[in-house]
């Protein structure tokens, strides 16, 4: 019986840069979609795989992070005050009751494999999950992204990364593997690279943002040297745990938004805002009523 997927980590300690000023005293992380912001998004599809311990690797300017999941008691005793039980609902259920966060500062911006590593004294020696908050997937009826992946962990207690097909000119966006079949939709990982040339690239199939990782990974990490862009990759240790251990690349179904780019963000804002309840009626007449009005120009 393979370990119980428990806890995931979730590396906010980035700059944001691509949405510089907006990012400039807010984390990336706490941009909203419609009505929520990403990190709520990411958390709340953990807490559907089963997760029950969120582990947040932290840096500078990140305060607004543990606040939006801390109890508010000024907001609540006000919204209590006014009789907003609806809105006070939604403050009180951010996450349930049984779902603890734990928050640990990332001292220095030394890449995302230095990140997860900083995660180790909380995780310890169990199976976890890693999510990348700027990486938006809408499982579109089929679960979430990481509950997917937990059942492909479930069944070979072994690590397992998200994958995605991409167009090869953006290989040099990404982690890529070269993958060997399995079944629909899981392949072997028979090796790994960071963001290659689109040359080199040795398939199209990049990870994206979702990652079920062994304990083993943490020793791999405090041995990876500085890697693409001078940073510990996540990437590198990967291709090394390739060497000792199976790991798989699932396609898991659903529509990924690449939220770190301000295209992908302006996606996911229009098409959640569609198909939100108080919205997708007057918002859809408006996209509609703009889009003729582009057509006639």
């Amino acid at each position: 019986m393979h370990k119980k997927i428990r806890k995931a980590v979730f590396p906010v300690a980035g700059m944001g840069t691509r949405f510089l000023p907006a990012t400039k005293a807010n984390p990336k992380e706490m941009l909203p979609i419609v009505d929520k912001p990403l990190i709520q998004y990411a958390a709340e599809e953990a807490v559907a795989a089963g997760i029950d311990v969120l582990v947040f690797v932290t840096g500078r300017n990140k305060r607004s992070i543990p606040d939006h999941f801390d109890k508010a008691y000024e907001l609540e005793t006000e919204l209590e005050e006014r009789g907003k039980e609806k809105m006070l609902a939604i403050v009180r259920n951010i996450l349930p009751p049984h779902v603890s966060c734990v928050y640990i500062r990332q001292a220095e911006a030394l890449g995302l494999g230095h990140a997860v590593g900083c995660a180790r004294p909380v995780v310890g020696d169990e199976p976890f999950a890693v999510i990348l908050a700027d990486d938006l997937v809408d499982g579109q009826g089929h679960g979430g992204a990481l509950t997917q992946m937990v059942e492909i962990y479930n069944r070979h207690g072994c690590s397992v990364l998200g994958v995605e097909e991409v167009p090869h000119e953006d290989t040099n966006k990404y982690g890529v593997v070269t993958p060997e079949p399995l079944e629909d939709d899981l392949w072997r990982v028979k090796g790994i690279v960071e963001k290659p040339a689109p040359k080199d690239a040795p398939s199209n199939m990049a990870v994206v943002g979702r990652y079920i990782l062994t304990p083993r990974i943490f020793e791999l990490l405090e041995n990876t040297g500085r890697g693409a862009g001078g940073e510990i990759q996540l990437t590198d240790a990967i291709a090394s745990l390739l060497k000792e251990e199976q790991v798989l690349a699932h396609r898991f179904k659903g529509k990924r938004y690449d939220c770190g780019s301000k295209l992908g963000y302006l996606q996911a804002t229009v098409e959640y805002a569609l198909k939100h309840p108080e919205l997708q009626d007057d918002f859809g007449a408006y996209i509609d009523e703009l889009c003729a009005g582009r057509r006639k120009a």
